[in-house]
């Protein structure tokens, strides 16, 4: 685990505005820290997940929570909220087409900052 101090301190390395709030905003939460943990860390340590994957480990009506990229490969058969850093425009059209929704993360921080009934995908 990974102190919010070293945490706040990895924020200001971040090129990316939008990183840089979500951490902040991630920070506020007890039930975010392990989302601001990795997305203060190295790019090459944010997730990259395929649908084929979040189609696996979800259940109908789930909230999903993926700190980085959500990619297209495979189907996604559920109805389900993705809320992640990004998602591919391939992705988003195979969300499209069972009725998902993609949310990002600094909206889904923003609308439940408990992380209730959150799941989160690595």
């Amino acid at each position: 685990m990974v102190s919010k101090t070293t945490i706040k301190f990895r924020t200001v390395k971040k090129t990316n505005p939008e990183v840089a709030t979500t951490i902040a905003l991630a920070l506020k939460h007890p039930n975010w820290h392990k989302v601001a943990q990795i997305l203060s860390s190295s790019t090459r340590k944010h997730s990259a997940v395929n649908l084929e994957q979040i189609d696996r480990l979800t259940t109908p009506g789930d909230t999903v929570v993926i700190p980085g990229k959500v990619l297209s490969n495979g189907e996604l058969t559920k109805k389900v909220r993705i809320c992640a850093l990004s998602f591919s425009p391939s992705a988003l059209e195979k969300l499209k087409t069972t009725k998902s929704e993609a949310v990002t993360l600094i909206t889904e921080l923003q609308k439940n900052p408990k992380g209730e009934g959150i799941k989160l995908i690595q």
